[in-house]
């Protein structure tokens, strides 16, 4: 049974001072310097979130207004008047709930009221909290008395959605906006609360607790109850995280470096065990867009950054963000916020943070315009591990380079075009060539292919990173070796070559040239040329650009329609200069079935050309 003489510790810590007030700064200082030079209006709206302090101050500003010898700033809260105000009980301070004292009658009641002179104090003063909920025609009663109040008459009103009050009642009302209190703010105050309390509670739990809080000091304080009653006299940021379902900062940092550093996998395996323990998604996605938040104030602004990440992560964290431009942490916060808008209305919350996780890291993986100008300045690409596809490399005893038994090549001492085999030489007449049967490969022994070349002499290409022209001659020799392959090879262009990883552009619409670029037969033509060609195996990196041309659209032309070559109706004119001989007339009527025109249409040009489409051969008949 609880204790009559126990108050919670939202009324038991309620700000009873303008000294107690926090976080609303400019709020009590403006009303501070009102009351000292003694321009106070008659009507005041305090707007804010719920547990910000908009109750709060109202008493306040009414025991600042109806001490003993007041008005003053500095009053004594355990004087009868302060306490009968704190108290509710007062006479000259009637606190009103809007939400149930909505109705014209009640404002008619209340507009006579106002007529009667304060019993103690120098102000009547009416508090009408959640003031929005009243109906238009309680607004519309009480506009006069609100334009034209007696002089002892002050109105103090508070809401959360001012949108919803009359422009008429906002113009005659001085508005007082209420911030949400910093998350420091409120987790400093936890801490004192507790040492009051004598209950031990960690720092990060206090910070965790004010993060839920979400700029509400009531709400903060509420939670900190409940953790007493739970945990007793010791509060660790776990038992907060089990009771709310938060997340942790550790986890939270956690998640962010899994993100910049493009470890998708681990960074889906992560969600799902959050999930699988109940912790609620919209809250993770909450805080990661928070560390996002810092990470990008930190890239531009250092100096206005309040970093709230933990100690053990911040250098692992750093490292991350400096090879991150600030142009894709834009987009990683662009894309989490379009994930928590979809989160927002959906009921499988954790399929789209999952679905905006993926979208996230990929986006990193992207290459932009600035990408492209970084690269042309000299600016190596950031690696992109979710979009890289390797191409195999040479196979190699131990990984070094080949052995001198490996097939030579000429010798490369500058870059060029890909040296070509001739092609074999024919066998003397003398000796028959051999043919293998099916089935049997070369012996191992057989002679070099260059047999005036000894091995050892063969210089190996240096191993030097690709370039343009190197990469158009690796494209040249793909197309020499397999011309079938290689004609899927569209528009591509060069962009870097970071240490064999070669980033290669193609237009957005063309996916033949991706598919054929990333095949297994052009993969081992395109590995065995750059070998050949810089000494070094190459990994392919294939990114999407508008400005390379896009594939040329190939017209198909339909199949040929037998009926549109049949001959016309009409028969086919006659040769002008072509002597026609004297007929008698009445062979002019004769049938259109005569030999000769049978003859013209075997031999029309159109007849002709459908034969030869079709291999076809027409019989008489």
């Amino acid at each position: 049974m609880r204790s009559v003489s126990y108050q919670v510790f939202a009324r038991k810590y309620r700000p009873r001072t303008f000294r107690d007030v926090l976080g609303q700064d400019h709020v009590v200082r403006t009303l501070c310097n009102a009351i000292e030079q003694n321009r106070l209006a008659h009507a005041y709206l305090f707007v804010g979130p719920r547990g910000t302090g908009k109750t709060s101050t109202a008493r306040i500003f009414a025991k600042a207004l109806n001490c003993t010898d007041g008005p003053k700033v500095d009053f004594d809260p355990d004087e009868d008047v302060c306490l009968e105000i704190a108290e509710g009980r007062s006479l000259d301070v009637q606190e009103i709930d809007g939400a149930s004292n909505r109705g014209i009658d009640n404002i008619r009641d209340l507009r006579d009221n106002v007529q009667f002179a304060p019993t103690r104090g120098k102000y009547r003063i009416i508090y009408i909290d959640e003031v929005h909920m009243l109906t238009k025609e309680s607004f519309n009663a009480l506009l006069k008395t609100l334009e034209e109040p007696p002089a002892h008459v002050m109105f103090i009103f508070a809401t959360t959605e001012p949108h919803k009050i009359l422009p008429t009642i906002l113009s005659r009302c001085q508005r007082f906006d209420l911030r949400p209190i910093p998350t420091h703010i409120i987790a400093d105050h936890l801490v004192n609360i507790s040492n009051n309390e004598g209950v031990t509670l960690d720092a990060d739990a206090a910070y965790a607790i004010a993060t839920v809080a979400e700029g509400g000091m009531r709400d903060a304080q509420s939670m900190l109850d409940q953790l007493v009653s739970f945990c007793g006299n010791h509060i660790t940021e776990q038992n907060v995280n089990d009771i709310f379902g938060v997340t942790s900062r550790d986890t939270v940092a956690k998640a962010l470096a899994y993100m910049l550093d493009r470890q998708l996998p681990s960074l889906l395996h992560l969600v799902h065990e959050l999930a699988e323990s109940g912790r609620d998604m919209g809250q993770l996605l909450s805080e990661l867009m928070g560390a996002v938040r810092e990470l990008l104030i930190a890239k531009v602004a250092p100096q206005e950054s309040h970093s709230t990440l933990p100690e053990q992560w911040r250098n692992t964290l750093n490292e991350l963000l400096a090879r991150t431009p600030t142009d894709k942490i834009i987009r990683l916060m662009e894309v989490l916020s379009h994930a928590e808008e979809q989160m927002r209305w959906s009921t499988n919350k954790r399929l789209y943070l999952e679905m905006g996780l993926i979208q996230a890291v990929h986006s990193l993986a992207e290459a932009n315009i600035s990408d492209i100008i970084r690269a042309l300045n000299g600016a190596p690409l950031p690696e992109t591990p979710i979009a890289t596809v390797p191409l195999p490399a040479i196979p190699m005893p131990g990984g070094n380079p080949p052995p001198a038994a490996a097939p030579p090549t000429q010798p490369a001492p500058a870059p060029a075009p890909i040296p070509v085999p001739p092609a074999p030489q024919p066998a003397p007449p003398a000796t028959p060539p051999v043919t293998m049967p099916p089935g049997l490969e070369p012996i191992d022994d057989a002679p070099p292919l260059f047999d005036d070349v000894p091995a050892a002499d063969v210089a190996e290409p240096t191993e030097r990173p690709l370039t343009p022209v190197d990469w158009e001659n690796v494209l040249q020799a793909v197309r020499t070796k397999s011309p079938i392959a290689g004609a899927g090879i569209g528009h591509t262009l060069f962009i870097s070559d970071d240490d064999g990883l070669a980033t290669i552009a193609i237009h957005p619409d063309d996916m033949d040239t991706r598919d054929a670029l990333l095949s297994d037969t052009l993969s081992e033509l395109i590995a065995t040329a750059a070998q050949e060609i810089c000494g070094h195996s190459l990994r392919l990196r294939i990114v999407t650009d508008g400005s390379v041309p896009p594939p040329q659209a190939v017209e198909i032309l339909p199949p040929p329609n037998f009926e549109e070559l049949a001959p016309a109706p009409k028969p086919a004119p006659k040769p002008a200069k072509a002597p026609a001989p004297a007929a008698p007339q009445q062979e002019n009527t004769a049938p259109a079935s005569l030999k000769p025109n049978d003859e013209e249409f075997y031999h029309d040009p159109l007849i002709e050309q459908a034969l030869e489409v079709f291999h076809a051969t027409l019989i008489k008949q």
